[in-house]
């Protein structure tokens, strides 16, 4: 049987659902394939959505269009703002959420998308004819035919699971391996290695003393991750927090000669920031205990994941040391913890759309770039379906050539694929603030405002949400101009400013000026300028959520600014195209090692060659002198 669409997904995981939505919005006809309907966008691991930069992605994911927010708000147990001891240019939203109505939540949103059909099946082999993708054949012999294809196969190539010296293939826990994609991608040139993952015990929650546990609660604050949609409809529920110690670390030990991860079972990189407990035993020998929260894993279920202890260790000595820590002294598992490795696929052979510079029409998103977590595989898999859309010529209204791409300084999306296609992985990527060195400017609070019209502009974003930013942007600059034009006068107000611990005024100032100051905020400003109280109750709806969009602009107004300037400058290097203009290897003029790593990439534009590592600023101005020659 032959079935033929203009875009195909390979895998019902966070990139594929995203893909496959995004490719289909764009007005695509797109099939998403997928080894069980049941387990749609299944939270492998953590059952939690965001967190340090990976909630500004989804914010990002949304304000594109996106539906991974509003599945996440729909179906959250518990919320909460991280970092908000610190500025908002990393403030970042996390949700614990229920693991099962997850996956049917989203089911729903595909089943309710138009353009999209979904085959449960398992992709054999990649078609290819004359250096363009052609389709893929399934293990049950159909073959599927389309002008692009977006691998977003997460763990299942060649999946290996590890629990100490035992080893069985498999992409998921009961869940089959995928064995021969991988070679009919890589015999046209597609370079792959090995990295590895891991997860750890499920315990049954009646087995717990929590009383023996800190208990921590989320927030009932108006912060969601949509700017659509209702408010958190489901019962909000604690986590719990205990410790390890040194009768764990002790029978741990123990069982490191059986650990895969160090008897040489396991050759390939782990993730460096989710390590396992046997990883940081070893990483931090002289540690005494190690912080661990006991996550729920949904409403209706004693099912709980116990986030900080991933483990390979053999069973027994997962569960034995566990009893050492007095609230699990009569601990119950559902399942130990384990490793998986799999295949991926080196990114640099990708060009910022996220298609193969090597296969035209093939996409790759989500961990076969290299990438760890959910968040990350959205972002990869939104941007891979907007630009297979607009390849396969049914969106971007020509055919094809246009693509849809997202720079450093407009998302954590861009900078993370910036960072895939021009650096590279040498381990499993995960998304931090730092990473971006234009955090000022992507915040958590204004993901609509960077992305939202564009993504509108190209047909993605509906009128509803395009309709929704608007209004929220019109009241927006109406606080911001109530702020910039009310006259502040001494008499008045210093009374109230020394209250609030506010050096009092000595002339009269606008009160945007007042709104500046660090130890002042709205909600203190409201005693002492009831007019910006009542602008902000007259607001229609969201009315927190505008008010502190607001606050932040006028507050940060200056950082944002010079922020902006420096990021103006790097595009003038963006737009100096130097793909096809320079013979890497007889460049003499540039070092050996830039001329390996340029010939290696071969980059679009100046700027990115300047962010290769092993290239530096006296190398760039080298290529700049001869640009102008």
């Amino acid at each position: 049987m032959i079935l033929k669409y203009d875009v195909i997904v390979i895998g019902g995981g966070h990139a594929g659902c995203e893909a496959a939505c995004a490719s289909a919005n764009m007005g695509a006809r797109t099939c998403l394939v997928t080894m069980d309907m049941n387990k749609i966008a299944q939270m492998s691991c953590n059952p939690a959505v965001g967190g340090i930069a990976k909630g500004q992605i989804v914010r990002e994911i949304d304000a594109l269009g996106g539906q991974m927010g509003l599945v996440t708000d729909a179906t959250a147990i518990q919320f909460r703002m991280l970092n908000r001891s610190k500025g908002p240019a990393v403030w970042s939203p996390r949700a614990q959420c229920d693991r099962g109505k997850f996956i049917w939540k989203w089911r729903a949103m595909l089943d309710a998308t138009p353009n999209l059909d979904i085959w449960q099946d398992q992709a054999e082999e990649l078609l290819v004819e004359e250096g363009q993708v052609a389709g893929v054949k399934t293990i049950w012999g159909c073959e599927l035919r389309a002008k692009c294809v977006i691998i977003t196969a997460g763990t299942f190539l060649h999946g290996l699971m590890h629990i100490g010296r035992k080893m069985v293939a498999g992409g998921r826990i009961a869940e089959p391996a995928v064995e021969h994609l991988t070679e009919s991608i890589t015999r046209h040139g597609i370079r792959s290695a090995r990295m590895k993952t891991g997860t750890p015990v499920r315990i049954d929650k009646r087995s717990v003393h929590f009383e023996d546990m800190e208990r921590q609660d989320g927030e009932n604050g108006y912060y969601k991750f949509s700017y659509m949609g209702e408010q958190r409809p489901l019962q909000q529920l604690p986590c719990w927090v205990c410790y390890s110690n040194e009768q764990v670390h002790e029978i741990l030990r123990s069982g490191l000669p059986d650990s895969p991860l160090y008897n040489g079972q396991i050759q390939s990189i782990g993730p460096r920031y989710c390590p396992s407990i046997e990883t940081k035993l070893v990483t931090f020998p002289d540690r005494p205990q190690h912080l661990l929260f006991l996550e729920p894993e949904g409403e209706n279920t004693n099912e709980m994941y116990l986030n900080g202890f991933s483990s390979s260790l053999p069973i027994d000595v997962q569960i034995e040391a566990l009893k050492k820590i007095p609230a699990l002294r009569d601990l119950k598992v559902y399942r130990p913890g384990y490793a998986i490795e799999y295949d991926f696929f080196d990114p640099t052979q990708l060009k910022h759309s996220l298609e193969s510079k090597i296969i035209n029409g093939l996409f790759m998103a989500g961990q076969v770039n290299g990438t760890t977590g959910y968040e990350e595989a959205g972002g990869q898999g939104t941007l891979a379906g907007i630009n297979a859309a607009m390849k396969a010529g049914a969106a971007g209204g020509d055919t094809g050539e246009k693509t849809f791409v997202l720079h450093r300084d407009e998302a954590y999306i861009g900078v993370l694929i910036d960072d895939l296609v021009t650096k590279g992985v040498d381990e499993p990527y995960r998304m931090f603030t730092s990473r971006a060195e234009y955090r000022i400017l992507l915040r958590q609070d204004d993901a609509d405002a960077r992305l939202t019209e564009k993504a509108y502009k190209i047909g993605i974003a509906k009128r509803d949400r395009y309709d929704w930013w608007i209004e929220k942007k019109k009241h927006i600059e109406e606080i911001e101009e109530f702020c910039k034009t009310f006259a502040i006068k001494p008499k008045v107000v210093n009374g109230a400013l020394e209250a609030a611990g506010s050096t009092p005024l000595v002339y009269g100032c606008k009160l945007e000026d007042l709104v500046a100051r660090p130890e002042l905020n709205f909600e203190k400003l409201y005693k002492i300028v009831p007019e910006l109280h009542d602008i902000i109750e007259r607001l229609p709806n969201r009315k927190e959520e505008i008010a502190e969009a607001a606050e932040i602009h006028i507050k940060y107004k200056g950082y944002i600014e010079r922020e902006q300037m420096v990021a103006e400058k790097m595009h003038r290097l963006e737009n100096i195209k130097i793909k096809g203009k320079f013979d890497y290897p007889n460049l003499s003029a540039i070092s050996t090692e830039a001329r390996q790593k340029l010939e290696k990439i071969q980059p679009e534009t100046l700027a990115q060659a300047s962010r290769i590592p092993g290239v530096s600023p006296s190398d760039i101005n080298a290529m700049l002198v001869l640009m102008g020659r």
